[in-house]
C-alpha cells in the first residue's frame, strides 16, 4: 500500500465481527502479536482494539446481530458519512446500518454494493483510524472479490472517485495514483455460497512462518503461500472462527 496513514477515500481502518471474541484475541495475539483492550463501556458492546505497542491497528468485536457473518470488515475514510452514503445509493448500492455517531470518535456506516460486497464508511472526529499501516502485524492492502468486475469500478470510482490501475490479470485501486488495494473477479473456481467480499491483507515478516502459526494456533490456510514474481509472497488464511483474511510480505 503506497498510504501510509488514513486519507479520504482510501481505507482506514479493519475490524473482525466474531462469534469467539477472546478465541479471536488470542489467536491474532500469536500471530500478529496484538494486544486488545475491551472498551468498558456497557453500550459499546465488547469492542475491543488491537495494538501494536501504543498503536491502533485493527478492532475485534462480538457479533451484534444474528444475521452478521464472521468476517473482517474494511472501512474508507470519508469527508462526511452522511453525503457519502447518498452517494452509495445514488451509484446502485444499500445502505445496511447508519450513517450512525460512534461516541465522540466519529460517524459510521455499512453499506453494500452493486455487486454484493460489503463494506464501511469512516467520518473520523477524535480518531482517524489505524495509526500503522504496512508493517508486520498492520493493514497493508485491501483486495475486492467480486463476480461482477465492471460495475464494481463504476460503483467505486462514484462513490469514492478512486483511481483504477487496470492490467490483463488485475486492477488496483488508488487514491490519486497511490494504490491501496485490488480487485479480483471471481471465477469459478470459488465456491458459489462464497459471497463477494473485502479481503484485507497484513503484512507479516514471513508469509510461510505466518502460515505455519495460524495452523497452530486452531486456524487454516486457503490459499497456500505463493511468491508474486520478486515482488512479494503472499497467503490466504482463515482464523479458526471462520474469518479469511491475507497476509504478505515483501521480497
Amino acid at each position: 500500500m503506497k498510504l501510509d496513514k488514513p486519507v479520504t477515500g482510501g481505507p482506514c481502518w479493519t475490524e473482525l465481527g466474531t462469534s469467539d471474541l477472546e478465541g479471536a484475541k488470542r489467536f491474532y495475539a500469536e500471530l500478529f502479536g496484538w494486544r486488545a483492550e475491551t472498551d468498558p463501556r456497557q453500550e459499546a458492546g465488547g469492542y475491543s482494539v488491537a495494538h501494536l505497542g501504543d498503536v491502533a491497528v485493527a478492532a475485534l468485536s462480538p457479533l451484534y446481530q444474528e444475521s452478521q457473518p464472521v468476517a473482517w470488515n474494511v472501512s474508507f475514510a470519508v469527508r462526511d458519512a452522511d453525503e457519502s452514503a447518498g452517494k452509495v445509493t445514488a451509484a446502485g448500492g444499500t445502505v445496511l446500518l447508519g450513517p450512525m455517531d460512534v461516541f465522540d470518535v466519529g460517524r459510521f456506516t455499512v453499506a453494500i454494493d452493486p455487486t454484493g460486497a460489503v463494506f464501511q464508511m469512516w467520518q473520523a472526529r477524535s480518531f482517524p483510524g489505524a495509526g500503522l499501516f504496512n508493517a508486520p502485524g498492520s493493514l497493508g492492502w485491501v483486495e475486492l472479490l467480486t463476480r461482477a468486475p465492471e460495475r464494481a469500478v463504476n460503483f467505486y470510482t462514484t462513490v469514492f472517485g478512486w483511481s483504477v490501475n487496470a492490467s490483463e490479470h488485475y486492477t488496483q485501486w488508488g487514491v490519486d495514483g497511490a494504490d491501496f488495494g485490488g480487485m479480483m473477479a471471481m471465477d469459478d473456481t470459488f465456491p458459489h455460497e462464497v459471497p463477494p467480499h473485502w479481503l484485507p491483507y497484513f503484512a507479516v515478516a514471513d508469509v510461510d512462518g505466518a502460515a505455519a502459526t495460524a495452523t497452530a494456533a486452531g486456524g487454516s490456510v486457503l490459499m497456500e503461500p505463493r511468491s508474486l514474481g520478486d515482488v512479494r509472497r503472499i497467503g490466504v488464511l482463515r482464523d479458526p472462527q471462520g474469518a479469511m483474511f491475507g497476509v504478505y510480505a515483501e521480497a
